[in-house]
């Protein structure tokens, strides 16, 4: 081949090797481990951990009323670290309860000893797998953490959450445990007419539908489950009282705001600890 032509074909492959790169997703940045916390990035079929540079920050003492769900969380958390047997989370209940607060206040009270934060998003669930893989060579404790879980008739990323939880050949690892939110007990709607398939047999044994053990089955594989219910009206004023004490108010201050702070979560329809924050927040602004 004359030198001429050789020179014009590595010409038009390097433009089409140019157009391919312009087609293909760029790839992943490298994973920043010194970071405490990661949420779970998409971008095509790539995915990788992505360092969170501010981190929501909560303590324990913030989280009022929650005492009994504190000290077991609290207690499986300092297991997990220790090597310990500890279990998967399920927390369920009422919103604005601090069921997600609770996990960032774990992160807040052990990250300087080694535990880390992954966040995933439902959508995403169907990489859980490669996650924990991707993690289970490192000298850290990863919380895998999924926010307001709950699924959708014909969704199937709950199988993969079901595999990594427990029944997969695999198992998870020692370094990874899963914390997850909802507000429904069995993540997944239930309705009368699936009872229609269980079947009485006349020794009185009852079978149920399969479909029915396939949505309890999921809940079922978290060892722990934690239930939070709504504040009364003293519970939710003391946690206004916290959060004006905390952005400064005086105590004069905190007494004028008991009559507006109720106005407030009447007005939102809950007594929930979000809605005694975010009414702190607006007297905080208008009072210090």
């Amino acid at each position: 081949m004359p030198p001429y032509e050789l020179h014009t074909l590595i010409e038009r492959a390097e433009r089409v090797l140019a157009q391919l790169e312009a087609w293909l997703p760029p790839a992943p940045p490298p994973i920043d481990w010194q970071a405490h916390a990661f949420r779970w990035r998409k971008r095509g079929a790539r995915g990788w951990l992505d360092a969170v540079r501010n981190v929501a920050r909560i303590h324990l003492d913030d989280l009022q009323h929650i005492d009994r769900q504190k000290a077991v969380i609290d207690r499986n958390t300092r297991h997990f670290l220790e090597g310990k047997p500890a279990n998967n989370v399920l927390m369920t209940g009422a919103r604005g309860t601090g069921k997600s607060s609770l996990v960032k206040a774990m992160l807040a009270q052990y990250a300087d000893q080694g535990l880390r934060l992954i966040e995933v998003d439902k959508s995403d669930l169907a990489d859980l797998g490669d996650i924990v893989a991707l993690v289970g060579e490192r000298p850290e404790r990863f919380i895998i953490f999924c926010d307001d879980l709950s699924f959708e008739e014909g969704e199937a990323s709950y199988k993969e959450l079901k595999s990594v939880l427990d029944g997969s050949v695999s198992a998870a690892g020692d370094n990874v445990l899963i914390y997850a939110t909802s507000n429904r007990r069995h993540l997944m709607p239930e309705y009368m007419s699936e009872n229609l398939g269980a079947k009485h047999q006349s020794d009185g044994e009852i079978h149920p539908g399969e479909t029915v053990e396939e949505k309890i089955s999921l809940s079922e594989r978290f060892g722990l489950w934690l239930s939070f219910y709504p504040f009364r009206q003293d519970d939710y004023l003391d946690i206004v009282n916290h959060w004006l004490r905390e952005h400064g108010c005086t105590a004069e201050s905190i007494d004028a705001a008991r009559s507006e702070a109720l106005q407030w979560a009447l007005e939102r329809g809950s007594r929930s600890g979000r809605v005694a924050r975010q009414f702190a927040r607006d007297w905080a602004a208008r009072h210090v």
